[in-house]
């Protein structure tokens, strides 16, 4: 890790939906690294953030705030007096008028209220999806912090999730810029590893259809994969080296569904994972090429993706969302 970060003891941060599975393990590196946390939820007393309070350092440095994103009011209450601001708070949604708005006004609300409170800097969770959705790129080309979706393809394939996440990070930029706010934007890919919220989130649904046998075949497509504990650890980085700027893609790998089923197969031999293609007549889908040496640059080391998934499916079996096979060794190891 770089030399030229803060010193974080007394800093006092914000975590937009803080009860969400990056934002989770983004308030438990905080608290671990010394951190003072207000987490902004719908509802501080829901059971799905007592997972929150059970951290580490929670009884004594965190703080769960009501708060709605498009009540600007209630995020002032949060942020004002604070150091920095993690904004990952973001609908998951394939509904235009549920993903879009909220995404871009709820932005646009937490990076003015930022500015009002004279942040240092915040730090912007986007997506992979306001970078690649491009039918022009070449396939050889590599995707990087250059690369933006194309809108309009995104809404002729009417992929709002993309849309909303392009159209929502095009916004904060315009805003910051306007505001005079430091932002830093995290662009991660498909996000794995180990859940601390008790809810099952949109990502981990990808390896559990596998594993509990309701996807028969996996489809022709490639899809870029990084570890959530990655993911955290990168919003730190990059909120606390003074030289961090512009925009940062947090991959690990590009895999083929079919080599992701392989690995979790070879792991976790006794579940019912699927041997076959969707599509057995077309040649197998090629892997995109990206770049995460702006993360590297920085420090960032990443965790292999074989170990992303083993560790993926060992925490789906200690909290029950699958079943632990009888005999199943604790002794496997990951070599990757």
């Amino acid at each position: 890790m770089p030399t030229d970060t803060l010193a974080v003891s007394g800093q006092t941060v914000c975590v937009t939906g803080a009860g969400g599975f990056i934002a989770s393990w983004i308030v438990k590196v905080l608290l671990d690294k010394g951190y003072t946390v207000r987490g902004t939820v719908r509802n501080p007393e829901d059971p799905k953030n007592a997972h929150l309070k059970e951290l580490d350092g929670a009884k004594e440095r965190l703080t769960l705030f009501k708060a709605d994103l498009l009540d600007i009011e209630s995020l002032k209450a949060s942020i004002n007096g604070c150091n920095g601001v993690f904004h990952t708070a973001s609908p998951v949604t394939d509904n235009p008028e549920e993903m879009v708005e909220p995404a871009v006004n709820g932005t646009k609300n937490v990076i003015i209220a930022a500015a009002e409170a004279n942040v240092r800097r915040v730090v912007f969770t986007s997506s992979i999806g306001a970078v690649y959705m491009d039918p022009n790129r070449s396939p050889d080309a590599v995707v990087d912090e250059s690369c933006w979706s194309d809108l309009e393809y995104c809404k002729n394939t009417k992929n709002w999730y993309c849309y909303g996440k392009a159209v929502a990070e095009q916004a904060a930029w315009e805003v910051a810029k306007e505001k005079g706010v430091d932002l830093v934007v995290l662009n991660p890919v498909l996000v794995l590893g180990p859940i601390l919220q008790p809810t099952i989130n949109a990502s981990t649904i990808h390896i559990l259809k596998y594993l509990t046998g309701s996807a028969k075949t996996y489809v022709n497509a490639t899809q870029a994969y990084v570890d959530v504990r990655d993911v955290a650890l990168a919003h730190i980085l990059v909120f606390e080296a003074p030289s961090a700027s512009g925009r940062y893609l947090c991959a690990e790998s590009v895999l083929h569904r079919g080599e992701v089923v392989e690995i979790l197969a070879k792991y976790f031999p006794e579940y019912p994972l699927p041997t076959k293609c969707s599509d057995e007549k077309n040649p197998r889908a090629k892997p995109y090429k990206f770049s995460n040496q702006k993360l590297k640059d920085l420090g960032m080391e990443f965790t292999p993706v074989k170990q992303c998934l083993y560790d993926t499916v060992k925490c789906l079996q200690e909290k029950g969302h699958i079943p632990i096979p009888k005999h199943q060794e604790d002794s496997v190891t990951v070599k990757y």
